[in-house]
Formats: C-alpha cells, sequence, structure tokens
C-alpha cells in the first residue's frame, strides 16, 4: 500500500513539473472511425458494380482505391462540405441524363448516420456523383 502511494504522489509531482499537457483534438479522439458500405449498380462496367466496404482513419475495407477515397471524403471534411447531404430542393439541373447508374452510401461518416442513394438522373445529380469519385466509380464515358 505505501508503494502505490509513493508511486501516485511520484507521478504526479513529475506530471507537474513536465508542465500541462498539450490540447487533444478531443472531438477526433471520441469519433468513431468512418466506416461506409457502398452498393454500385448500372454502371456498364461489371468490373465495377458490386458491394464496397470504405473504412478511414485508419484506412481499409474492400473498396478498390480506399486511399484516394479516403482523402477525398477528408477534403470534404476540411471544406466543411458534408458530401452526403440531401440534394437542395430549388436548384436548376441541365436536363440530360447520365445512364441508369445508382449508388446507394449507408455507415458514418464523421460521427454521423449516412443513407443516401446517388443517381445520375440530371446535371446536378451527375455532379454530385462526380465530385464524390473516387469514393463512388466514374460512371463517364
Amino acid at each position: 500500500m505505501l508503494r502505490l502511494a509513493a508511486f501516485a504522489v511520484t507521478s504526479a509531482l513529475a506530471a507537474a513539473a513536465a508542465g500541462p499537457l498539450p490540447p487533444l483534438p478531443l472531438g477526433r479522439l471520441l469519433a468513431s472511425p468512418d466506416r461506409l458500405t457502398i452498393a454500385v449498380s448500372d454502371t456498364g462496367n461489371r468490373r465495377v458494380d458490386g458491394e464496397y466496404r470504405l473504412e478511414c482513419r485508419p484506412v481499409g475495407g474492400n473498396h478498390p482505391e480506399a486511399g484516394k477515397a479516403c482523402a477525398r471524403l477528408e477534403e470534404f471534411a476540411k471544406e466543411g462540405k458534408d458530401p452526403f447531404a440531401p440534394e437542395p430542393k430549388r436548384q436548376m439541373c441541365t436536363f440530360q441524363d447520365g445512364g441508369p447508374a445508382t449508388a446507394r452510401i449507408t455507415g458514418t461518416w464523421h460521427g454521423q448516420k449516412v443513407d443516401r442513394t446517388f443517381r445520375r438522373k440530371d446535371g446536378c445529380a451527375i455532379t454530385r456523383w462526380n465530385d464524390l469519385e473516387p469514393v463512388l466509380p466514374s460512371a463517364r464515358s
């Protein structure tokens, strides 16, 4: 018991002598890792259609471009943007068809639940898809 008390006092004195600890990024420490499931279909390329797991912080999963995909998502975070936010209701979009490609992304990103479907149904949706590459596969001809 005496050894334990001496250890506690010695540890406290050593910590005090070392000075205050640097501020810790508490949000990052408490945040769970990003884990997303990406189901892609009808791209016209059987090699990219399928279901992928993407993990960031640390990078992992079976996504074919996991490192680049996580880096792209981190760019959104640094810019303060949510790539999974709903599409704005009132926006002018070109009437163009980007093909039948569909992607559904579910999971967690920066502590927030994600459940969003992406299609290439008009100019705005095509832009959203392209902005998410390489999280989503390229569907450009």
